[in-house]
C-alpha cells in the first residue's frame, strides 16, 4: 500500500497581506474617482448672480467675482476655427475626447480655465486675474448678457 504524506507549506507572513489590501484600497479609491468624474462631468452647471459666475460640478468649481470678469472683452468663439484660443497643454485638469476641464495653456501662451464639451459654442471670458474662463453652454451670448445684466449698475 502506497502512502502519501502532505507538507503543508509555511503560511506567508502578513506582510504579503497587507501589500494586497494597500493595493486593493488604492484600486478602490481610484475607481470610486473614476465614477465621480463620469458623474460630474454630466452634472457641471454655470450660475449666473449678483455674486459673480459659479462654476459647479467638479474639482475645478469656484466662484469668480463679477469685478475679477473682463465682461467688455468676452465674446462668442468657435474653438475649430479660433486657433489662437485653442487649448495646447493641459496643464491641471481633465481632458478627454470631448471633455475638456481644469487648467490648459492656449495656442497664445495665455492660461484658461475651461470647461468645453461642444468647441463650436464657447463663451470666452477673460478675468483680471491673469487667465481666460472658457465655458461651453448652448447659448454663449446669453451667459455673456446675463453676466452684463448682473453686472448693470
Amino acid at each position: 500500500m502506497n502512502a502519501s504524506t502532505v507538507f503543508p507549506m509555511i503560511p506567508a507572513a502578513s506582510k504579503s497581506l497587507w501589500f494586497f489590501a494597500i493595493i486593493s484600497l488604492v484600486l478602490v479609491g481610484v475607481l470610486v474617482l473614476m465614477v465621480w468624474l463620469a458623474w460630474s462631468m454630466q452634472h457641471v452647471r454655470f450660475t449666473v448672480s449678483s455674486e459673480g459666475l459659479r462654476l459647479q460640478g467638479d474639482l475645478y468649481g469656484r466662484l469668480i467675482p463679477l469685478k475679477s470678469l473682463k465682461l467688455d472683452e468676452a465674446v462668442v468663439t468657435n474653438l475649430n476655427t479660433d486657433k489662437e484660443h485653442q487649448p495646447k497643454w493641459r496643464t491641471m485638469g481633465t481632458g478627454l475626447p470631448g471633455y475638456a476641464a481644469g487648467w490648459f495653456k492656449l495656442h497664445n501662451g495665455t492660461k484658461a480655465l475651461l470647461y468645453v464639451t461642444d468647441r463650436t459654442h464657447v463663451a470666452r471670458i477673460p478675468t483680471t486675474e491673469g487667465y481666460t474662463v472658457m465655458l461651453s453652454v448652448a447659448e454663449p451670448r446669453a451667459l455673456i448678457d446675463a453676466l452684463k445684466l448682473q453686472n448693470a449698475p
